[in-house]
């Protein structure tokens, strides 16, 4: 059995949490650590979890929202800590001090084994030195988790081909933005292909991904000032046929609640 269960979703910082079970063996992994120890440790027990509970932690990027608070939880749960090696450049990790056998290097087209969990990471569009995003599988049913990135590209729509579920970013409504205070400069940057989804260019993707077996679409990683819920749910079920209120939206502070991928 696969599950999972979004922990905090945006600039404020991200978490999610991905469990996979076979007969007794259960495999956790935390995808992204944008949250303080206290924070996450707070959030974990409301899913009746611990930081005990966690067997790896994957790094998707360097940005602070996502790699923010790695260093305190590598140190305080000598937790396997997986990420690009770009990733680790950019950040200063190697500088952290963690021993060899914890801190591992991943790259495009690698599977990664955790327990029970079969792992596949893919590089993204965005504006980070080597980002990678995740396909997550028990064997029989696959989530893909992609919250940063700036366009759908061919090699996106392949690694998530046949997804069961997606946590798919939802950044921006276009309109919002353009009309937002940001100045220029990070309107082009949130807008431009290396950055940030739109509501419009999420639907695309998702319409490009959908099949008769994608039964869960999460939207992920809004804008608190550039977007809002209804407007990415209303685009998203357009693209893949169903009810705005089928679409389910993380929430910056609660995440979601456990979802099962059927």
């Amino acid at each position: 059995m696969l599950r999972f269960k979004n922990l905090g979703s945006g600039s404020a910082g991200n978490a999610t949490l991905v469990e996979a079970r076979c007969g007794t063996l259960v495999s956790r992994l935390l995808i992204d650590c944008g949250l303080s120890v206290k924070e996450l440790s707070r959030r974990l027990a409301m899913a009746d979890l611990s930081l005990e509970d966690l067997d790896a932690v994957f790094i998707t990027h360097e940005h602070a929202d996502h790699i923010g608070h790695t260093q305190q939880l590598a140190k305080r749960s000598a937790l396997q800590v997986w990420m690009s090696k770009g990733t680790a450049l950019a950040s200063g990790v190697l500088d952290w001090g963690l021993p060899s056998e914890q801190l591992q290097f991943v790259k495009d087209g690698q599977t990664l084994s955790l327990g029970s969990l079969q792992l596949q990471p893919f590089t993204v569009p965005h504006d980070a030195r080597e980002p990678l995003q995740l396909r997550c599988s028990d064997g029989a049913t696959s989530l893909g988790v992609v919250t940063d990135l700036g366009h759908g590209s061919d090699h996106v729509v392949q690694a998530l081909k046949d997804c069961q579920a997606l946590l798919l970013e939802c950044n921006h409504d276009s309109d919002l933005l353009a009309q937002s205070a940001y100045p220029i400069f990070l309107k082009k940057r949130i807008a431009g292909p290396l950055g940030h989804l739109s509501n419009h260019e999420s639907a695309q993707l998702a319409s490009a991904l959908c099949h008769d077996g994608l039964n869960l679409l999460v939207a992920a990683h809004l804008s608190e000032r550039n977007n809002r819920p209804e407007l990415a749910q209303m685009v998203l079920s357009a693209a893949i046929g169903c009810s705005a209120e089928e679409i389910p939206v993380a929430d910056p502070l609660l995440g979601t609640p456990w979802y099962t991928v059927h």
